[in-house]
């Protein structure tokens, strides 16, 4: 009885390993399929691994549901940290600043980007930096339709929505094919009178971001390819960008674009006033990452030049979407949550110069949250316009109102390598009175910017300090003029460009390069040559306040390892109180003292050295830690 007893036993539990098996199975294949929310369903009924656990929280996260993903990356983090990729620590830091949890995602971003991260003083940073603060609402009293992605249509707007519930649904987020719909806006800034737009333009796949000519004759807009193409290891329905013609009241000639393509997609045009210029996103051949802004020129006879990448002042290697542009072609506006934000995607703005656009400028915590923000719209004769959003939970559009910012007094600019021009994140930035009173302090980002706070009609000092660089400092005195910026660039410089004696080692050390200091045998104090050497180094570090430095001494093997290893320490500490004697703050020196372990020629029994060589292994060595 007790076999027939096991034997069901292990039949029954074979049953349910394989079910399990099959569910895993089968929420993989929907989660190829981006079949997202069915998905998530399944993994969550499975044993956890790590493969489950990425996908499932991939789900969460690509429907912004950053709850779910911050409990699921969370539990990913927990048990396979040290196997998993970069793009996780990303996503999960992204999903902890949806929930406001500043303080752990900066800790997993700054991991992620290999420099100190700090959002809070990000944001504080904003609230003097940005041109315009905004007051916003909701169009829509009903909550969330699926409603994004808004465009003037003369006296109306456009938008794409999912409110079609007679659609079938969309299995990426399980609700309606998304179609466009027109709609007037009251005093209030409420959408009335929504009406789809005809059968010619919305069909039984998605249409989304619309935008138009001046005179509206012409609107370009987003439709997803029917079927779905292999690329790489997936299956994708890509989106391109369609036009259509508006002709004896109807929309005809309708035609994708032929820069589009069946192997990457083409997003969210945006028209400029003139007509003459396109602007779009896209995650074709030549993008530096998930998806970058283009342009295209609109010729006369209605075809198209060869689209341009707006480059790497504006697109990053995660996602750049949603432009738009100023009506006099000089101020951009996107999307993006590659640059420094709040959560999700952020709107910023770029501003072009003689053909260049400017670094972004993050517009701010009274337009963007910490969820996704996108698809800005602007009147610039009102200061009025549109945004969608999910920070309620679903795509949402608002309509807001701009005022001017009226506490813009600031000092800004770069910290860079002065011989290489190259910017250099991580380092410290500080802000000083006339009276030399620290009044602001940063650690710089990606870009390596800073920017503060100031007041008019006074002196500041501003100083960039960097482990292995000389601090280099500005004295600036601002003027009456409230609303005047301030860019001071920080060029500061690496110790082994600016002397000769100092150098950087291959194992990545900085040394300071001297005359060997000898000592007699089995002595330690200080002579007259040694004191000559060690003098050059006061020099040095009287020259370079900032800087620490290490002094190991080495022995040669003549000895036993213990007793080796003490002489060396006394050696080194010896070493440490002459220059301490010679005025250096004890708090900027170490010593250490290795004994025979680290020579530079090997010297045993199976090679026997000579003099001079064992004099080599004899030495000091005098290491930047500072």
């Amino acid at each position: 009885m007790k076999k027939y007893f096991y034997i069901l036993f292990i039949f029954c539990f074979s049953i349910t390993l394989l079910g399990q098996k099959v569910s895993e199975k089968k929420a993989n294949k929907l989660f190829e399929k981006k079949s997202y929310v069915k998905a998530a369903e399944l993994y969550e009924q499975v044993e956890e691994n790590q493969n489950v656990l990425q996908n499932l929280g991939d789900c969460y996260y690509n429907n912004s549901q950053v709850s779910d993903a911050v409990r699921v990356y969370g539990k990913l983090f927990l048990n396979y940290k040290e196997t998993i990729q970069p793009e996780y620590y990303f996503k999960y830091a992204q999903s902890l600043l949806g929930i406001a949890d500043y303080e752990k995602a900066d800790k997993i971003m700054g991991e992620y980007l290999k420099f100190e991260v700090s959002t809070p003083k990000f944001i504080t940073n904003l609230l003097t930096n940005v041109p315009f603060n905004y007051v916003i609402q909701p169009m829509s009293k009903n909550g969330s339709n699926g409603d994004f992605g808004i465009s003037f249509y003369g006296d109306k707007v456009a938008f794409a929505s999912a409110r079609n519930t007679t659609s079938k649904s969309f299995g990426w987020n399980e609700k309606a094919y998304l179609d466009l719909f027109s709609a007037d806006v009251n005093d209030k800034g409420l959408l009335l009178n929504v009406e789809p737009f005809p059968k010619e333009i919305n069909t039984d796949t998605h249409e989304s971001s619309a935008t138009f000519s001046k005179d509206g004759r012409i609107m370009y807009f987003n439709r997803t390819n029917g079927n779905k193409v292999k690329i790489g290891d997936e299956k994708v329905a890509v989106i391109k960008i369609f036009k259509a013609e508006f002709i004896d009241g109807k929309w005809t000639n309708i035609k994708e674009l032929l820069f589009t393509s069946d192997t990457y997609s083409t997003e969210h045009p945006f028209l400029s006033k003139d007509g003459k210029k396109l602007y779009f996103s896209s995650d074709m051949p030549g993008t530096l990452g998930s998806f970058d802004i283009f342009v295209v020129d609109v010729n006369e006879d209605g075809t198209f030049g060869t689209p341009q990448n707006l480059g790497k002042a504006i697109n990053t290697i995660h996602r750049e979407q949603f432009p738009s542009i100023s009506d006099n072609g000089t101020i951009l506006y996107f999307s993006s949550d590659g640059h420094q934000g709040m959560g999700g995607l952020d709107i910023f703005m770029s501003t072009n110069f003689q053909g260049v656009f400017a670094k972004p400028l993050n517009l701010g915590q009274t337009i963007n949250s910490n969820l996704d923000d996108f698809g800005y719209v602007v009147d610039e004769k009102k200061n009025t316009g549109y945004l969608s959003s999910n920070r309620k939970g679903g795509d949402n559009l608002y309509s807001f109102t701009r005022i001017e910012n009226q506490e813009r007094y600031v000092v800004e600019g770069e910290v860079k390598d002065k011989n290489t021009q190259n910017p250099l994140p991580g380092t410290l930035v500080s802000l000083y009175d006339e009276n030399n009173i620290l009044i602001g302090q940063m650690v710089v980002g990606a870009e390596a910017d800073y920017i503060f706070n100031t007041e008019p009609n006074k002196k500041y000092r501003i100083e960039a300090v960097r482990d292995f660089y000389i601090p280099h400092s500005e004295d600036f005195t601002t003027n009456a003029d409230g609303k005047l910026r301030y860019t001071i660039e920080l060029f500061v410089e690496c110790y082994d460009d600016a002397e000769e004696i100092i150098t950087k080692r291959q194992d990545g050390k900085v040394q300071i390069v001297l005359e060997n200091i000898y000592f007699d045998l089995n002595k330690w104090d200080i002579k007259s040559d040694a004191a000559r050497i060690l003098n050059v180094l006061v020099d040095l570090l009287n020259k370079y306040p900032e800087m620490e430095i290490e002094i190991d001494a080495h022995t040669d093997s003549r000895a036993s390892e213990m007793y080796n290893l003490i002489l060396s320490n006394r050696r080194a500490a010896s070493s440490l109180e002459y220059l301490v004697q010679s005025g250096i703050k004890r708090k900027r020196l170490r010593s250490r003292g290795f004994g025979e372990s680290v020579p530079l020629i090997q010297c045993g029994t199976t090679r026997v050295c000579t003099e001079q060589e064992h004099s080599i292994n004899r030495r000091c060595e005098f290491i930047i830690l500072k």
